[in-house]
């Protein structure tokens, strides 16, 4: 087997640390998991024990690799990492999606990857320059959840736009038009909800690409964390169509 590299972007392949991630990722895409590495400690562990089993008869290959999961992991107590292929996904034109313009935090992007397939939301769109989706430590945010949900990156909004022209578009921003409940009742099918940046949110210019939504909060804090934003927007919006 050809050595694995300590994770950088142009790999075609990723790790999920830890046994929990690893053992999502051996559930959510069995089809892409290649090799499951174990720490040598690990061995009164029933969690990795019961890892190592399924991928056994699962056909995974199944190693000891202590230096690199200390490479991999940054720390000397993962017992355990999957290694997985990355792969775009195609979204459903049907359903509601998620758009995260230029997300810059792994453990925000990770998190709401998560909330995103907890609220009921499979399809979600990264648009370019954006943190690196597949890096360690954002699947590990997700808790593996990153790999059940269909993900695919575009060079920007437009080109999302141009390959679904039928979706209506709800930007999320602070001088939105719209209070969200509002925006909620009105929602028209399909639509993407449509997030910025943590630090900068969405350039003024969006405000006209759809129907702007704003989250009512405090004048005391000057925003929201962007899993926070995506886990309230999306739950108002999915509870409308429950």
């Amino acid at each position: 087997m050809p050595k694995l590299e300590a994770y950088h972007r142009d790999l075609p392949y990723s790790y999920a640390t830890g046994i929990f991630s690893a053992t999502e990722c051996l559930r959510a895409c069995p089809d892409r998991c290649l090799r499951l590495l174990i720490n040598s400690r690990a061995d009164e562990s029933e969690g990795v024990r019961r890892l190592a089993e399924a991928c056994q008869q699962a056909g995974i290959r199944v190693e000891q690799a202590d230096r690199a999961l200390e490479r991999i992991a940054r720390k000397e107590n993962c017992y355990a990492a999957m290694v997985f292929a990355k792969q775009e996904a195609d979204l459903n034109a049907n359903a509601a999606h998620v758009v995260l313009h230029h997300p810059a935090d792994g453990g925000n992007a990770g998190s709401a990857l998560r909330t995103c397939l907890a609220l009921g939301v499979e399809d979600v769109a990264i648009i370019r320059p954006a943190v690196d989706i597949y890096e360690p430590r954002v699947v590990r945010a997700s808790m593996g959840a990153m790999l059940r949900v269909n993900l695919r990156h575009f060079d920007d909004f437009d080109a999302y736009r141009a390959a679904f022209p039928v979706h209506a578009i709800y930007p999320f921003m602070l001088t939105g038009s719209v209070p969200l409940e509002q925006a909620a009742q009105s929602a028209r099918q399909p639509y993407a909800l449509l997030f910025g940046n943590e630090a900068s949110g969405l350039p003024d210019g969006f405000s006209g690409c759809g129907q702007s939504v704003r989250i009512p909060q405090s004048d005391k804090v000057d925003s929201l964390n962007l899993a926070a934003a995506v886990a309230i927007g999306l739950y108002a919006f999915q509870r409308k169509e429950g």
